[in-house]
């Protein structure tokens, strides 16, 4: 894939990720499916934290969605937060399966790491290329 259609794509994939993050953990975690997205026992107080923050980072993603290359540091800053995110919960799931529960694994952490990937992928490759593109001079 040639980095002009990887921005393309990034910025498609901007925009669903931060309506995902906006739009659809709070549901996740608290009725559609808190087995794969919260923790045992629930733990509101630190849950609507997580919550607030992926929304928060949802806006910044559409609104980065518009100029991505310019914003390539929020992209990397969202694939090192799921990262983390999703390893600590596996870490969390492997110390502590009472904390953590099984669908975790089916839910949030592959999902975090999807996230991750795609986005790691998307970004473009050729520097010269994204200098042009973002009007910085060599």
């Amino acid at each position: 894939m040639d980095d002009i259609t990887r921005i393309k794509y990034l910025t498609i994939v901007m925009m669903i990720i931060g309506l995902f993050f906006i739009f659809a953990i709070y549901p996740l975690m608290e009725w559609l499916w808190p087995e794969g997205w919260g923790w045992t026992p629930r733990q509101p107080e630190y849950e609507y934290t997580i919550i607030g923050t992926y929304a928060t980072l949802g806006v910044f993603l559409l609104l980065a969605a518009k100029h991505p290359i310019a914003n390539l540091v929020l992209v990397w800053l969202t694939i090192w937060l799921s990262l983390v995110d999703a390893t600590i919960s596996l870490f969390l799931f492997m110390l502590a399966p009472d904390q953590v529960l099984e669908d975790n694994l089916i839910g949030e952490i592959p999902a975090q790491f999807l996230i991750a990937g795609v986005l790691w992928y998307l970004i473009p490759k050729n520097i010269k290329l994204l200098q042009r593109l973002h009007g910085d001079s060599e």
